[in-house]
């Protein structure tokens, strides 16, 4: 399979010449299928450059439902097995994408808000400004593996989780294609927006495939990132400005990139566990936070602590007043006196596993 290539002709014949489960991740930004009726115009009566181009002209829903079902059936056969779909859309598209990407058996892993923080304003004043657009994050098998860098995005996020809502502006300034003054593609979208979705669902050398291509965001960024890629664009002179915008891109350095490095899923270990082999006796009692504040254990794994009983983490929870992780907050006084976290047991028992 020929890969960080750009094939010309259309999407579903292109995708059914590639190898079955060959690619990692697909990002799909197809026809919106606006239908808009009449031109748009500012206040001060300069017409707005809309969506107006011939690929986004479809002659009913119907034939917009089945263009979007061969597509997503193309695509979902050179999905490896635990790779995903990104989709993106407008109040337009998403919710037809979306009902057809379920009736394909796709599974739906998330909805992400991409909330554009500089919208075209609504120049009519006749509803709310269009201020964002939809992606679908979907994996080709229900439960299967999939891989998501939440580190990276929490990192990313200043230490935060990062939410189904994002804040990127649109494409404008240099980033923004244009020719003679003129935008070369009227739907260009961020590279931020796709550094995001890239970093956050791929690893480096992973094969990255975006069935309509454009302007080649997907592959400048991918290639930035040391990702793999695969480009369809239908259009020529599409193709051959995405060609010259990734040709001079050049990929990050290896040691600045981020690689793999989410903590591995270790050995679930339950509380009675520690209690049924020893390493904790049935009423010793174990100290929150280091504290005068003493609960008893029990012969079946609970905490004894002003007459109630529960978990580790529901009786630290009921003496914080907020959600706890009974790991990180219970300890017991070793045979010196010393202070011993009980998590320290239970990596002692993963590591003898």
């Amino acid at each position: 399979m020929s890969i960080d290539t750009l094939l010309l002709g259309d999407c579903v014949e292109m995708l059914n010449g590639l190898p079955p489960r060959s690619v990692d991740v697909v990002f799909a930004d197809p026809p919106y299928n606006l239908q808009l009726q009449g031109d748009l115009y500012r206040p001060n009566m300069t017409r707005v450059n809309a969506v107006t181009d011939d690929w986004d002209q479809f002659a009913s829903t119907e034939v917009y439902d089945e263009f979007t079902r061969r597509w997503l059936t193309a695509c979902r056969r050179v999905l490896k097995d635990t790779g995903t779909l990104w989709v993106i859309g407008s109040y337009h598209n998403i919710y037809r994408v979306g009902a057809v990407l379920m009736d394909t058996d796709y599974w739906i892993l998330n909805d992400v808000v991409w909330a554009k923080t500089n919208p075209l304003p609504n120049l009519k004043g006749t509803r709310f400004t269009n201020a964002h657009e939809t992606l679908l994050w979907a994996q080709k098998h229900r439960g299967a593996r999939y891989t998501f860098h939440y580190q990276a995005m929490k990192t990313a996020n200043e230490d935060v989780q990062m939410r189904s809502v994002w804040e990127i502006p649109i494409c404008s300034g240099a980033e923004r294609l244009t020719v003679n003054g003129r935008k070369v593609h009227t739907t260009q979208k961020p590279e931020a927006l796709l550094a995001r979705v890239i970093l956050s669902s791929t690893n480096p050398g992973d094969v990255v495939l975006d069935p309509f291509f454009g302007t080649g965001t997907t592959g400048a960024v991918a290639k930035r990132l040391r990702r793999r890629w695969i480009g369809i664009e239908r259009d020529p002179g599409y193709a051959a400005i995405a060609q010259a915008r990734i040709d001079a891109v050049q990929p990050g350095a290896p040691d600045t990139l981020y690689e793999p490095s989410n903590k591995p899923r270790l050995p679930r270990v339950p509380f009675i566990q520690l209690v049924e082999i020893g390493l904790l006796q049935p009423g010793q009692q174990l100290f929150f936070d280091k504290k005068d504040i003493a609960a008893t254990i029990t012969a079946d794994g609970a905490l004894i602590y002003a007459g109630e009983r529960g978990s580790i983490h529901k009786v630290g929870s009921r003496i914080s007043g907020a959600p706890c992780n009974g790991w990180e907050h219970w300890y017991f006084r070793d045979a010196s006196g010393g202070w011993q976290p009980i998590d320290a047991l239970r990596a002692r028992l993963r590591n003898s596993g």
